[in-house]
């Protein structure tokens, strides 16, 4: 009688859940954004924060110069040492340890406590609360990977899918980890001492500081496993092309598994209340 057909009802009908869902996806998609944003402002309020974040990524490989220059890189550039090790300490100083006090000041001031009995979801606070230091080591990393290809003449990568797949991971699993670490951190002012063991052992076994090739076999097998020994020969190996196919998927699968891992132990652990 008004011209609508049952057909016409049902094919409207059946588009309600997906407009609900992109309305939700929408509405979680602007608390994450207001969530960051609050973040980024008290992080660009930290000066030490800041600090830390910004110059040590670049002075740190520069550092290590000497010692890279002295050693039998076997045939790899130094610019391309240098870019991986750059793109390392992104991980673990703009992201790993800033996030760490960060989660840790949230819990200590009852920020994330607040924050649960609003619309948030847990997730929702967990990404909105790592979204600005994830985004700046993202352009942190790629600055440098630019910088380091033409000044140090490392060259464009020879498989660029590989290093996509090593910063996303790299950057994703930072801030998996110091969400977990800051489970097992009391107060603020220890954080960087419960951020410490990570960064050491990342910095010296998984080819951050110095290529895993020059460690012992065995030594060696040992350290591809570390947390952040995925991300990074991934990095490094989409500038040499040094891996097959073979060995880039399992490059891949370990890095997946040490992110399903990380993702299960911080549901698990996670503190949002200060500990007493």
């Amino acid at each position: 009688m008004n011209g609508i057909t049952g057909e016409d009802r049902r094919t409207d009908l059946g588009k309600l859940p997906a407009v609900r869902r992109s309305r939700f996806g929408s509405r979680s998609r602007r608390r994450v954004r207001a969530l960051a944003g609050a973040e980024f402002a008290l992080f660009g309020r930290n000066r030490s924060a800041v600090a830390t974040a910004l110059l040590m990524p670049l002075a740190l490989p520069f550092s290590v110069r000497p010692a890279i220059a002295g050693a039998d890189l076997k045939g790899v550039h130094l610019g391309t040492l240098m870019l991986t090790a750059a793109v390392g300490y992104s991980f673990l100083f703009a992201v790993y340890t800033s996030l760490v006090s960060a989660y840790v000041a949230r819990r200590e001031e009852l920020v994330l406590k607040r924050l649960r009995t609003g619309e948030l979801e847990d997730m929702e606070i967990l990404g909105g609360t790592a979204l600005p230091a994830v985004l700046l080591g993202l352009a942190q990393a790629l600055v440098l990977a630019v910088g380091c290809a033409v000044l140090l003449d490392a060259g464009p990568p020879r498989a660029p899918w590989l290093t996509v797949l090593g910063l996303l991971t790299g950057l994703l699993l930072s801030a998996a980890l110091a969400a977990l670490t800051s489970a097992f951190t009391p107060t603020t002012e220890s954080a960087q001492v419960t951020a410490l063991p990570l960064v050491f052992v990342s910095i010296v076994g998984s080819g951050i500081a110095l290529p895993t090739d020059l460690l012992p076999h065995r030594a060696a097998a040992v350290c591809a496993f570390l947390p952040l020994s995925p991300a990074v020969r991934l990095v490094r190996a989409g500038w040499t092309g040094e891996l097959t196919a073979y060995e880039a998927l399992g490059t891949v699968l370990t890095a997946l598994a040490w992110s399903v891992v990380a993702v299960f132990a911080v549901r698990r652990w996670f503190r949002w209340e200060p500990r007493r």
